[in-house]
């Protein structure tokens, strides 16, 4: 499931891309993508309303559809929150949240995940810049 399929099921939202209007798979709501408003901001608005959780950066945005990752399977979205809890309790500015085979780097004071890597992603990768990985 992409991303915008995420959106679509689970909020109830219609996604565009640049500058054209539309809804995701046909679902339209009175809380739709606003004219003009890209994927990334939608993304971002839905969930600071549902969440209150961590925020997604551009860049961890386009990794997340280039690499088809599904933040519905298995409660990736609510685990990784719970991970980012977790090392915000353990003091951590920036940390590795592994979540079964997706990793996520994630600023932890600033809530706002950085990148993310799927399983066929990590191997030969080194993770630089963290202080510390939290396994969920």
């Amino acid at each position: 499931m992409l991303i915008s399929e995420y959106l679509a099921l689970r909020n109830q939202i219609s996604v565009t891309t640049g500058n054209s209007t539309g809804a995701a798979n046909g679902i339209a709501s009175p809380e739709s993508v606003q004219d003009g408003e890209s994927f990334a901001a939608a993304l971002q608005r839905r969930l600071d309303e549902k969440q209150g959780g961590v925020e997604f950066s551009k860049h961890a945005i386009q990794r997340l559809e280039e690499r088809s990752i599904d933040l519905t399977e298995g409660n990736t979205l609510e685990r990784l929150n719970k991970g980012v809890e977790i090392a915000a309790d353990k003091g951590s500015s920036e940390t590795l949240v592994l979540v079964d085979q997706t990793a996520f780097v994630v600023s932890v004071k600033n809530n706002k995940v950085i990148t993310t890597m799927s399983n066929e992603d990590l191997m030969g990768n080194i993770f630089t810049n963290i202080d510390s990985t939290v396994i969920i």
